[in-house]
């Protein structure tokens, strides 16, 4: 059986992205969830189920196989599962996907840093300066476009739930917990978000934490 490992589902962003391909593979899979940055978090990296990624989760086993980075599991997922789980088959689709998906992946620094995944909390609304914004108008503006050009016959950017919803969906926790102002026709495409089943598990299992880890909660 596939074996997963992930971090705290409060505060890692990256494990929910890697939980939500292992979900969307269908898949069966063991989850194990280590607690990050906690005292023995310096031993726990260098063991060996954690050593081929440097300690950085999610990291995806199976078998001796490590594949870890949320676009290489999704796509050693979409192998595993027959092609048909994950992207698009339209070509033009199929590369915006790609695009956006790989831009979600590197991209946004400002936003990542200014507001951390923390599923806890819905903060009041304020000023994260213009970095930000422009942060959140790029976002917002490829879901549009996604869903103007390819979303038909479903409610997420690319009809149904795909690999490119899964690299977003720890935004879309963001937005929540940050109370970002965002254009209204990004609302429908939110709520489809939170409403996807696999979405509703990750909050539950978040929800059921007590983790905590300091350097993550608002003053």
């Amino acid at each position: 059986m596939l074996r997963l490992i992930i971090g705290n589902k409060v505060y890692s962003s990256w494990s929910m992205r890697g939980w939500l391909a292992a979900k969307q593979s269908g898949l069966p899979f063991e989850e194990l969830v280590v607690p990050l940055y906690d005292e023995e978090w310096d031993a726990r990296k260098a063991e060996p189920d954690l050593a081929p990624s440097r300690g950085k989760v999610p990291i995806l086993w199976d078998g001796d196989i490590a594949v870890w980075e949320s676009l290489a599991i999704i796509d050693y997922l979409d192998a595993m599962s027959g092609g048909a789980r994950f992207w698009p088959g339209d070509r033009a689709a199929l590369a915006f996907a790609r695009s956006i998906a790989a831009e979600m992946h590197a991209g946004y620094q400002a936003l990542r840093q200014a507001c951390t995944m923390n599923m806890r909390h819905v903060l009041p609304p304020r000023d994260h300066g213009a970095d930000v914004a422009a942060d959140v108008a790029r976002i917002v503006g490829l879901w549009r476009t996604a869903r103007e050009r390819f979303g038909a016959g479903g409610d997420y950017l690319f009809g149904a739930f795909g690999a490119a919803d899964i690299m977003f969906a720890p935004v879309v926790t963001r937005f929540v917990t940050y109370s970002i102002a965002l254009p209204d026709d990004a609302r429908p495409y939110m709520e489809a978000m939170q409403a996807h089943p696999f979405m509703r598990e990750w909050a539950a299992g978040a929800a059921a934490e007590r983790w905590v880890i300091p350097r993550f909660e608002p003053a």
